[in-house]
């Protein structure tokens, strides 16, 4: 199921549940977030090591590891946030199109909404 199909469902405000807070925001509730430290952190760890075995040198292969952590936690922080911001959209016109649907269903103006294309019959 889509990320932005479940953050829609799972809107419950009886369950608070409460995570990172940093300048008064929770950081559990920011939409690709922990995917894109947990990518970021396993790539500069890697790359780190990786380059220390490469050229011996400690502080070196420290600043390899954090350029990577940081490219990387960037770089997958766009891609995933242009990915649910377009779920998103897409989910806003699915909605907006199934409440049209329901509001004109059985009247007139759904049988000329077919005939103009914008409806689909089921």
């Amino acid at each position: 199921m889509d990320t932005v199909v479940k953050s829609m469902m799972e809107e419950d405000p009886e369950e608070e549940k409460k995570g990172l807070v940093l300048f008064g925001r929770d950081l559990s509730t920011i939409p690709c977030f922990r995917e894109s430290f947990l990518y970021g952190i396993g790539t500069g760890v890697g790359v780190g090591i990786a380059s220390f075995f490469k050229t011996s040198k400690p502080l070196l292969s420290q600043h390899i590891g954090m350029g990577a952590f940081t490219i990387t936690t960037l770089v997958y922080w766009s891609y995933c946030r242009y990915n649910w911001s377009k779920q998103k959209f897409d989910a806003q016109l699915l909605q907006s199109a199934l409440k049209d649907k329901i509001r004109y269903e059985g009247t007139g103006v759904e049988k000329e909404m077919e005939e103009k294309g914008i409806l689909k019959s089921a």
